[in-house]
């Protein structure tokens, strides 16, 4: 019986995920299945052909996918992301590190059992880097992708770690023997901080900018956690799914680099406290720094260089700093909490 040519998409509940699925509904070109943990919202399975509840760390699983569906592209966004890292750093390397693992020998095995490559997928992160302290951040100005490589976090160690184990299938894998070569097609998008406003913030490092704007239209009070004159690089979600999709359909010639930054605005926290206050005037938010956490945003480029991905797949953002709050953050999230 032949198997039925499908895309995967691993970590599917979260946020990158929710966008992900609805976009590629859309197209209907091929079927969507998906990996989680947790059952996907309900309001996402009727746009998927199979949901499937499971980890990624349980190969017999990814086996029993291997043999039912013929993947040719792969979104792996399954991950412990960065604050939880930091508190069970085990765990984040067995679901970083060992996950991503198991996915590309996935890959792997998928190319090799209908003869081409498969099209992998991986959302990394400016956790990536890890500038030293403040004054050089402020005098670094937009990083580069193979600049101030050295993360400060487990969770920005996995990711760097992963775009080398990307890499290493990609270029490497079985080409000094006598088996198949690499079937997997490795593409890294390090996304900037994304701010959804479909998604409630799950307590990530940079989930200060959208927990502003949740809280403002709670009507609850908001202590942000970093200094008022913390910058970093944000992006919003619509932009960061078209990001991955261009990247998927890029041709593989036109690509010259394994990772790629992506960028669209970097406001100050209070840049951000500012544009929610003129939203909502009655909001009640301050400042309550959790060192720990500014640490980690300290280490964090004020912004990115992202030329290559202008260049070589034609990345436009269409979500300013302005538009990303005026017409999609704010009025969305404010018919949130409305309903």
């Amino acid at each position: 019986m032949l198997r039925k040519s499908v895309i995967l998409i691993t970590g599917a509940n979260g946020e990158i995920g929710h966008g992900l699925i609805e976009r590629l509904a859309r197209q209907a070109d091929r079927a969507v299945i998906t990996l989680d943990v947790t059952p996907l919202d309900s309001a996402l399975r009727k746009q998927v052909h199979r949901e499937i509840t499971g980890s990624i760390l349980d190969t017999n699983l990814l086996e029993r996918i291997l043999g039912e569906y013929e993947v040719d592209l792969v979104f792996h966004l399954a991950a412990l992301l960065s604050t939880r890292s930091e508190i069970t750093p085990k765990t984040a390397h067995e679901v970083n590190v060992e996950g991503t693992l198991n996915l590309l020998e996935f890959a792997q095995r998928q190319g090799e059992s209908h003869g081409r490559a498969v099209t992998f997928l991986y959302p990394s992160s400016i956790a990536a880097y890890g500038l030293p302290d403040v004054a050089t951040k402020e005098k670094a100005g937009k990083v580069k992708e193979d600049e101030w490589t050295h993360p400060i976090t487990m969770y920005g160690c996995n990711k760097l770690y992963c775009e080398h184990l990307g890499d290493y299938y990609m270029n490497h894998y079985k080409q000094l023997s006598a088996a198949p070569v690499s079937r997997v097609d490795f593409r890294c998008v390090r996304f900037p901080g994304l701010i959804s406003a479909v998604t409630v913030p799950s307590g990530g490092t940079s989930d200060y900018a959208p927990e502003m704007i949740h809280a403002a239209a709670r009507r609850q009070p908001y202590a942000c956690f970093v200094r008022p004159d913390t910058q970093i690089p944000f992006m919003a979600m619509p932009d960061g799914v078209e990001a991955l999709l261009q990247l998927a359909s890029a041709p593989r010639e036109r690509l010259t680099k394994t990772a790629y930054n992506v960028g669209a605005f970097n406001p100050s926290a209070e840049e951000v406290r500012e544009v929610v206050l003129k939203a909502f005037p009655g909001a009640q938010i301050t400042y309550k720094v959790d060192a720990k956490r500014q640490a980690i945003v300290d280490s964090w480029p004020a912004d990115v260089d992202d030329c290559g991905a202008r260049l070589d797949w034609r990345f436009a953002p269409q979500y300013d700093f302005e538009r990303a709050f005026s017409e999609y953050l704010i009025p969305t999230i404010r018919e949130r909490y409305r309903a």
